[in-house]
């Protein structure tokens, strides 16, 4: 087998490192060469993997906690329209030519074959186009790819399929390009430009995705709006998950205790602190059911939750490993993380959904429109209304049975082999080992061709 040298960056959040690290591992673990280059706030997650790390250096040292601290300017923008485009300009944008400089760097000390980078690493066109490598690009969240048959991604907007609709989308999709968007994306074309790179004249994750070798989708079609205009370069890897030692000791054994009718799994993630928005409805929601509630708070306030809802019937943790709890859950009550709702599809679980910002929009409208659970289109839901829906997801057995169907079609996908595979195809190795998968080009589905 050739050995190549291959090098994963991302923008530094955990929604755009988390679920690299398992083809990361992979790829170590088959032989090539693998490094990470990213902010020091993941130095020592990637040094657990047994993967040496390359800092930021020419890079802004920025990461998903230190922005307010980074851009204290940020605050003042109290829209959210406005502070997504603070977002994108600075977080983004502005980054893409440090993250050149310091590959440039790196490549004269690691010469990689090939960059596998989160879709949002603006340093993508600069490996692709100027130093002539070539990239794998991680769809992190739902296709983010503009289409002629949807409406623009970021507003939560399920497709329309009759004539008012599609023009109603298409206003919106130039409204969104060249109004909302239009700053922050002239500016990244004249980026381009100004480095001798072709500009795309679109978004700038569109660019992204057409300034990569190929784009690899986290998930599956099943779990994806249909696209008549779907990239050439666009391929669905299935769900993509953090990597976890097979071997590793869990610290939270669950056992599911008699007495109780059902369970119900509760989180609003790591990122997101504020307990009242979620967290507390439901705890005030189920505090005089005949349910047991498993809450894991990602360390906000664990033990003021504790005592101020001491009720038998609650578990609640900073952590807990959901494929632990998820097999006995009845209900997965979320804001969307898109990495615990790929796991939650994954173990056949329904969902209530609860999100609104940092794209959660985007994967609760598909839980809607595809009936995997209820969707309350709002970052503060009241407890009445999280009851109702849990009870609605409870009784009709429609939601359970069509998120067991796409789990039986993510069945069908092994991520890290179509990874791999990938890699050999972009880099022009042979590769004849028979556990690769082959791929559909029509369908994308391991095993159909």
């Amino acid at each position: 087998m050739t050995r190549l040298k291959i090098i994963f960056a991302n923008i530094p959040g955990d929604g755009h490192f988390n679920p690299l690290t398992s083809l990361a591992v992979h790829l170590k673990n088959v032989g090539h060469e693998v490094r990470w280059y990213t902010q020091n706030f993941y130095e020592e997650k990637i040094k657990s993997l047994g993967i040496p790390y390359y800092p930021f250096q020419t890079a802004l040292q920025l990461n998903h906690n230190n922005l307010n601290t980074v851009f204290p300017k940020r605050l003042n923008y109290k829209s959210q329209l406005k502070r997504l485009n603070f977002d994108l300009e600075n977080v983004f944008v502005l980054r893409g030519p440090e993250f050149y400089d310091d590959l440039q760097r790196i490549y004269n000390n690691f010469p990689f074959d090939v960059m596998i980078a989160d879709v949002g690493f603006t340093g993508i066109p600069f490996v692709q186009e100027k130093m002539g490598k070539p990239v794998l690009a991680i769809g992190v969240v739902p296709l983010i790819e503009t289409s002629k048959d949807l409406p623009p991604y970021g507003l939560g907007l399920t497709p329309s399929k009759n004539i008012r609709g599609r023009a109603k989308q298409k206003a919106l999709r130039w409204l969104a390009n060249k109004v909302l968007f239009g700053k922050v994306n002239r500016l990244f074309q004249n980026i381009l430009k100004q480095h001798g790179m072709a500009p795309t004249y679109t978004n700038v994750f569109d660019t992204m995705i057409r300034k990569s070798t190929l784009l690899l989708q986290s998930g599956t079609p099943g779990f994806e709006y249909k696209r008549s205009d779907l990239g050439k370069n666009i391929r669905f890897l299935g769900p993509l998950l953090p990597y976890r030692r097979k071997t590793e000791a869990n610290p939270f054994v669950f056992v599911r205790p008699p007495g109780y009718k059902k369970v119900i799994l509760v989180t609003q993630g790591t990122v997101e602190k504020d307990v009242e928005k979620l967290i507390v409805p439901v705890l005030e929601a189920f505090k005089n059911s005949d349910h047991l509630v498993v809450v894991t708070t990602g360390n906000s306030q664990t033990e003021d939750l504790r005592k101020r809802y001491p009720q038998p019937h609650f578990i609640i943790e900073d952590f807990i490993p959901f494929d632990v709890v998820m097999p006995y859950a009845d209900v997965y009550i979320t804001n969307g993380g898109y990495g615990g709702v790929l796991l939650s599809i994954q173990h056949g679980l329904p969902m209530v959904v609860a999100g609104i910002h940092e794209g959660k929009n985007e994967i609760n409208a598909r839980i809607r429109y595809f009936k995997l659970g209820i969707d309350l289109k709002t970052e503060t839901p009241r407890p009445e209304h999280i009851y109702k829906s849990t009870l609605n997801i409870l009784e009709n057995t429609e939601y359970k049975r069509n998120v067991e169907t796409l789990s039986r079609e993510f069945k069908n996908f092994d991520p890290e082999k179509l990874c791999e595979r990938y890699v050999y195809e972009v880099t022009g190795i042979k590769h004849q080992e028979n556990n690769v998968p082959q791929v559909s080009a029509s369908s994308n589905i391991p095993g159909t061709d």
